[in-house]
């Protein structure tokens, strides 16, 4: 699934492209995705600027004079900006037009969103109750250590609860945690300042790197103008079960914790 990453990818390739283009409709192939897609969407934005282009969390969010598009990339999905002339493919499910460019929504498993809604963003059930993001200045080791005081979960699954803190997905919380020395299994509660501290450092680098290297593309994944991430060239554990630590040599170990796999070496994430 794309993450913080690989979204925050998308929304910088789209923003340049688009931002104070006026829309010229939307053309709605398969509106069958994880909610329909709003059977008037084109209605909606017709002959409207778009304002800005906006992520939270893993959402990204076109904003209109009268309203806002919400787009998911679900499992598989991915938004190319292209030419109008551009033939769809057959997972090519809705364009949004801006006169002779289009933004293409592909999604081969339909796990995506995209909706139209107005008013605060707070009061739309889809993004109401977001924890942190991790890029911003309110995340810090104090907020982690307070945030964290009395739970036994595992720091792990902390990381990837999205009432907490947004957008850090299986990936980025396992090369995290990595980085930072932590095992996934370990109460978050037992953690104390310093280690929190790290571990907020820890993340905040990861994504950054992550970001630097357009995300990471293990099936689907392109950016706006198409091309792939690399990131994942760089992972320290994710997806190297029984490989050598690139630290210490020692296997990397793989168990699932919350439905998901997660990759840790038991040497050097204690």
């Amino acid at each position: 699934m794309p993450e913080l990453p690989e979204v925050e990818t998308t929304r910088r390739g789209i923003a340049p492209e688009l931002t104070g283009r006026t829309a010229t409709g939307a053309l709605i192939r398969n509106g069958r995705l994880r909610l329909p897609v709003p059977e008037d969407l084109d209605a909606c934005i017709t002959a409207q600027p778009l304002l800005a282009v906006e992520r939270r969390a893993k959402y990204l969010l076109l904003r209109f004079t009268s309203g806002t598009v919400l787009i998911h990339l679900g499992m598989s999905g991915s938004l190319r900006v292209l030419s109008l002339e551009q033939p769809p493919g057959k997972h090519d499910h809705v364009d949004l037009c801006f006169g002779e460019r289009i933004l293409r929504l592909r999604d081969p498993r339909r796990f995506g969103l995209v909706l139209w809604y107005t008013g605060p963003d707070d009061a739309h059930p889809l993004l109401a109750g977001l924890g942190l993001e991790p890029l911003s200045e309110a995340f810090d080791g104090t907020w982690m250590h307070r945030a964290s005081r009395g739970r036994a979960t595992p720091v792990k699954l902390f990381l990837m609860d999205g009432r907490q803190v947004v957008g850090v997905g299986n990936i980025y919380a396992s090369e995290s945690l990595f980085r930072a020395g932590i095992d996934p299994t370990t109460p978050v509660g037992s953690l104390g300042p310093r280690r929190c501290a790290r571990l907020v450092n820890a993340i905040r680098e990861t994504l950054t790197d992550a970001l630097a290297a357009g995300g990471s593309s293990l099936r689907d994944f392109v950016g706006a103008g198409g091309q792939p991430g690399y990131f994942q060239q760089q992972y320290f554990v994710y997806g190297r079960n029984g490989e050598p630590c690139r630290q210490c040599a020692t296997p990397i170990r793989k168990r699932i914790m919350g439905q998901r796999a997660t990759f840790y070496c038991p040497r050097c994430q204690r």
